[in-house]
């Protein structure tokens, strides 16, 4: 086994996938290549939820509610798909430091199960790795989960981590 690709996205199911995936890169002497994949905004998979224009706080001393406006987060200051892509591999990175293995960091925007596949291709991996969670009932109906995904479409073996 030569190379081992290992999805990220600083969830605890990641962090675990990632402790996994390092543990046989070290014993098997593989090559890591970490991947986190944002979606950019007009990616997302969540489902909108209407944002009121005001809500109702108590007033001082639990007196009367009084509406309070609520204010847009500006774009400006949600960071873009490849900068979140980024952060969480720095993270990977601080989290290997300590390890003796050779890793290579892929920051991806799109479709995560897509994505990891296609690096997976490209870096013809002998091992992809993604980290397993249970899923709410709405999250079950409203989405296809990534580690189902990969499993299913993936041309190499996959180690789903729970």
């Amino acid at each position: 086994m030569e190379t081992i690709v290992v999805g990220y996205d600083s969830s605890d199911a990641s962090k675990r996938a990632l402790e996994r995936a390092a543990e046989l890169a070290e014993a098997l002497r593989a090559r890591l290549v970490v991947v986190s994949v944002s979606r950019s905004s007009h990616l997302s998979a969540t489902v909108p939820v209407p944002v009121p224009e005001r809500v109702l706080v108590p007033g001082p001393a639990g007196g009367a509610m009084s509406p309070v406006p609520i204010l847009p987060e500006p774009e400006s200051a949600r960071p873009d798909a490849t900068e979140l892509a980024q952060r969480q591999l720095e993270q990977a990175r601080m989290t290997l430091a300590r390890r003796q293995v050779e890793a290579e960091y892929v920051a991806e925007v799109g479709t995560p199960a897509e994505r990891l596949l296609e690096v997976a291709d490209r870096h013809d991996a002998d091992l992809l790795v993604v980290g397993s969670r249970e899923h709410g009932l709405v999250e079950r109906l409203l989405t296809q989960s990534v580690e189902k995904a990969v499993a299913r479409r993936a041309h190499r073996d996959v180690l789903l981590v729970r």
